[in-house]
């Protein structure tokens, strides 16, 4: 059977590299050439250069540079918020209260929402309050900012919560029952004996969160639309400059490209931070 599998394993991994191959890798590297070309089809590209990474930075009507900084901004505190309240909700799961199933699937159930139904239901709902004092979401870039907040942790606590529960159920009991024999107590044991056996679940939910923040689109189409441009996010801005403004596909291109490099710079880095405090069991 080895000797089988090591002759023939090129032939089981083709079907899955040539799907890789043509949904991901010839994608990316055609939309990396056309961000230096400026463009209306693929297949009337022009080669311009810079021109494009130029335009997307200094266009005075573009909202480029300030969805740079309000999406880092975003992605930092969502993922603050989202990962110390999913923890704390597990730590509480765990303890064998009653109804705990129950509260798991509660928690976890906005997750399964489609994001534009969540973003307009939520956009219903704050607007439905706001306007008892005379303001909705668009109002001002800030009620927007933490109306995406609020709609991002809704729906993404649950998930992270069951990936925390996983991980402190394979925390071995003895650690505690050890640490509490020498006196220390629930903070303590918190601190210097499950934090660090929940790194690999921080470095998860920490990935998965900054990822997600970053990349977050239709929740910001459905609160905020066009009707905000201070309150879009970096996905829904390219979204924007490639769509919607005639001549301005190779700027939103070269706009995707900075934002796939800026997504995984981070991603590494965290991966890098997080991934170096995970203690072996």
């Amino acid at each position: 059977m080895e000797k089988a599998i090591k002759k023939w394993w090129p032939l089981f991994v083709l079907p899955t590299m040539a799907a890789f191959a043509i949904g991901f890798l010839v994608p990316f590297v055609w939309g990396l050439y056309l961000s230096f070309c400026n463009f209306t089809t693929i297949n009337d590209a022009v080669f311009t250069g810079l021109e494009n990474y130029v335009m997307a930075f200094t266009d005075p009507s573009s909202v480029f540079t300030h969805a740079l900084w309000y999406t880092a901004l975003f992605s930092a505190l969502s993922t603050v918020i989202i990962n110390l309240l999913s923890l704390t909700v597990a730590i509480l799961l765990v303890r064998g209260i009653r109804g705990t199933n129950i509260f798991r699937t509660v928690f976890f159930m906005p997750n399964l929402i489609g994001g534009i139904v969540l973003g307009w239901l939520w956009q219903v709902l704050i607007n439905g309050v706001l306007e008892k004092y005379g303001v909705t979401i668009v109002t001002n870039e800030w009620y927007g900012f933490w109306s995406l907040i609020l709609v991002m942790t809704w729906q993404q606590l649950g998930y992270m919560m069951i990936i925390y529960i996983s991980g402190l159920q394979s925390i071995p009991e003895e650690l505690s029952e050890a640490a509490s024999i020498d006196g220390a107590n629930a903070w303590q044991t918190l601190r210097h004996v499950k934090l660090p056996m929940l790194m690999p679940s921080i470095t998860i939910c920490t990935f998965l969160t900054i990822t997600n923040g970053f990349k977050l689109f239709d929740q910001n189409l459905a609160l905020v639309g066009q009707n905000s441009p201070n309150s879009q996010l970096m996905a829904l801005d390219i979204y924007n400059t490639f769509y919607g403004r005639t001549g301005w596909a190779g700027a939103g291109q070269a706009k995707a490209v900075v934002f796939c490099i800026i997504v995984v710079a981070i991603a590494l880095i965290q991966q890098k931070l997080t991934h170096s405090r995970e203690v072996q069991q």
